[in-house]
């Protein structure tokens, strides 16, 4: 079965950086980037992100 899609939107660890080339970051892995974070945590480690929390509204 294939893993869902991770939407760090959604997620209480995601930020908006005020860097235009690493305009996403992820407080919980300590980093920026210009992919959405979950991507890069897939693309790096083959799992996906173990970290997402979904917002409390």
């Amino acid at each position: 079965m294939p893993n869902p899609k991770i939407n760090c939107l959604k997620c209480k660890h995601f930020y908006v950086t005020w860097d235009p080339g690493f305009p996403r970051g992820c407080r919980a892995y300590g980093f920026k980037t210009a992919d959405m974070p979950s991507a890069l945590v897939l693309r790096s480690s083959g799992k996906p992100c173990l970290s997402y929390e979904e917002k409390i509204k």
